[in-house]
């Protein structure tokens, strides 16, 4: 479906949508993509379960680029032209079995394909050493600016709660305008050396601008994204991917709201006196009657 300012136009809405983006990303990152072709394969990522069956125009109109330059995308992967890339996706990353055939309705594919998002997660979480690098790079920064607009904006809220109860120094910045760029600076001036960024669709070119410009400034960027291929990935010196359900009106955010949970754990074990901070933050918190359980 997909209208409004933060839905993506999605309709990939199989149980199979997880590991089908899974195969397509192994694909791809197995190869070095310009900017115009790491969109391409951003767009396909994002629709895994239609990508085997979509010609190379139509390829060309979801991913705003012209059709030789999905040509020479699908040369860059090693093929002889789309075609050849096109029978290669439909042998590696096949259509699931549609959830309607098992009797689910359109909220229940939702729930299948959150959970597939989730499996995936997983899978790319074997893998802990690009998490541990992301903790102790946020937990070595004073302050940690934590970076999300639009449609992210909940997701950095809720990584600096936590994140605060742990870390001395945590500024969030979940507003765009001129005032980012003099917060990112005022984070430089009081000593910050990392930023991390969630970035979600509909991906806003302020988030873009603002991680350039973070760069720019010394900044080493770690980012929380839907896909390897988001159009943040040029800006991130470390991205984590984390994908998204495109099944409903609005996108749904289980795995990358999950990957900073993680991020906030491997955050806490370089930080070593994050249990004394939680600790004190109880006792406070009791004294003061904050919670009624």
């Amino acid at each position: 479906m997909g209208s409004g300012d933060d839905a993506t136009g999605g309709t990939d809405t199989g149980g199979g949508t997880g590991q089908a983006s899974g195969r397509l990303l192994r694909l791809f990152e197995a190869h070095r993509l310009t900017p115009t072709q790491r969109r391409i394969a951003h767009c396909l990522v994002r629709k895994a379960d239609e990508a085997p069956f979509l010609s190379s125009v139509e390829v060309a109109e979801l991913a705003g680029v012209s059709q030789p330059s999905v040509t020479r995308f699908a040369v860059a992967l090693g093929f002889d032209g789309y075609p050849a890339l096109r029978r290669h996706l439909r042998e590696v990353a096949p259509v699931a079995a549609a959830p309607e055939a098992a009797g689910f309705n359109e909220y229940q594919q939702a729930v299948h394909a959150e959970i597939e998002n989730l499996r995936l997660l997983a899978t790319l979480l074997a893998d802990p050493e690009p998490v541990a690098r992301a903790g102790a790079l946020l937990a070595a920064s004073r302050p940690l600016p934590v970076v999300g607009l639009r449609a992210a904006g909940a997701q950095a809220r809720g990584f600096a709660y936590f994140a605060a109860k742990v870390h001395p120094d945590v500024r969030l910045l979940d507003e765009g305008g001129t005032m980012l760029a003099d917060r990112l600076d005022a984070a430089v001036r009081a000593g910050a050396s990392a930023l991390l960024c969630f970035a979600l669709p509909r991906h806003p070119r302020e988030t873009v601008d603002a991680l350039a410009y973070a760069r720019e400034s010394g900044l080493t960027v770690v980012t929380v994204a839907d896909s390897a291929f988001a159009p943040v990935a040029a800006h991130s010196d470390l991205l984590l991917p984390a994908a998204v359900g495109t099944g409903l009106a609005f996108d749904t955010a289980c795995a990358p709201m999950l990957l900073g949970r993680v991020l906030l754990e491997s955050m806490c074990d370089d930080l070593p006196d994050a249990q004394s901070r939680l600790e004190e933050f109880d006792a406070h918190a009791a004294a003061r009657g904050v919670f009624v359980d």
